[in-house]
């Protein structure tokens, strides 16, 4: 217990190795985290978290890239998760986004870390929420979370940024795509990256034309946004949309109610995962290994399986 507590106050003092130990800690799913993240609570809050989602190849990193570079030269500190696609054979991250984030990886005002989806359908690690808040409880303004591109699963990201920005290309038809994935839902803010290329301003009307149709969330009009990231060109305009979009959440009360729906979705997983932890006992795990050819001659069925492994089930409550 003394181990966490001096690491849990190293963290909050923004100590760059300790909060590192502090995100491993979490991903390798280590009991210990719980308490770790039970100490660093009431500094939790404070960073603003922006979620940069899209398809693959539309420059997400190169964009995360230079908005945190603008930030920085704002003299606000900057935290960066990018979730990377698993591994099937290691679970670890394979495509380390770091390498494309030269402008800040050298700035010790800048945390960037890689974490793997570990096969999470929304585009995010289960762990990711986490690991920002050991981030925002390090005193990091801007928490920048990049999902990894997997098109239409990627919805999650929603639930855990205050701001979601959905970068597309123009020549792609990802405006298209979008509408059918669903990020057109999500969308606070449209980018349209790589904007140089052909095809772009009718990209642009063809996103608006979509996002025109469409009930929008709370009286808030997402916009497009222009970009070339890899000149830096529409940063400045991406920045000062992003500050625009929070001070409406501010100004009709919706920040509130976005980290009061995140801390909710929070307790119930958390519920559920120690709930799942608690039922699946060496007992269980037998009645249902013993049961399963049963299943499979149709003599039981799932239901009837289910109504046993259930029967006298006690919850011993968290701990």
């Amino acid at each position: 217990m003394n181990r966490i507590n001096q690491l849990s106050e190293k963290i909050i003092l923004g100590d760059r190795i300790s909060i590192s130990r502090g995100i491993s800690m979490i991903e390798n799913e280590y009991s210990e985290s719980k308490i770790l993240l039970n100490k660093i609570f009431k500094n939790i809050g404070q960073g603003y978290r922006i979620g940069i989602t899209g398809p693959p190849g539309a420059g997400k990193s190169t964009l995360t890239n230079k908005l945190a570079a603008f930030y920085r030269k704002n003299n606000l500190k900057v935290g960066i998760i990018a979730v990377d696609p698993t591994s099937p054979f290691t679970g670890g991250a394979i495509l380390g986004d770091r390498i494309r984030m030269t402008d800040v990886e050298l700035d010790e005002n800048v945390f960037i870390r890689s974490m793997a989806s570990r096969g999470s359908l929304g585009g995010l690690s289960k762990k990711t929420s986490e690991a920002v808040d050991i981030l925002d409880a390090a005193g990091f303004q801007i928490l920048i979370i990049e999902t990894v591109g997997v098109g239409q699963s990627e919805l999650d990201i929603a639930s855990t940024a205050d701001t979601t920005i959905v970068v597309l290309v123009p020549e792609s038809g990802d405006s298209i795509q979008a509408m059918k994935a669903g990020l057109m839902e999500i969308g606070d803010i449209f980018v349209l990256n790589k904007s140089d290329r052909a095809g772009a301003d009718q990209a642009v009307m063809s996103i608006k034309t979509i996002l025109n149709l469409k009930q929008q969330k709370n009286n808030w009009q997402p916009d497009v946004i222009k970009t070339v990231a890899s000149e830096n060109k529409g940063i400045d305009e991406l920045a000062n949309k992003i500050e625009e979009h929070r001070q409406f959440l501010v100004s009709t009360n919706n920040l509130i109610q976005k980290r009061e729906k995140r801390l909710n979705d929070q307790i119930r997983n958390l519920i559920t995962e120690h709930l799942h932890i608690e039922f699946w006992d060496e007992e269980r795990e037998n009645i249902l290994n013993n049961n399963l050819k049963l299943v499979l001659e149709k003599k039981v069925t799932p239901y009837e399986l289910v109504e046993q492994l259930l029967k006298n089930f006690n919850t011993k409550g968290y701990k």
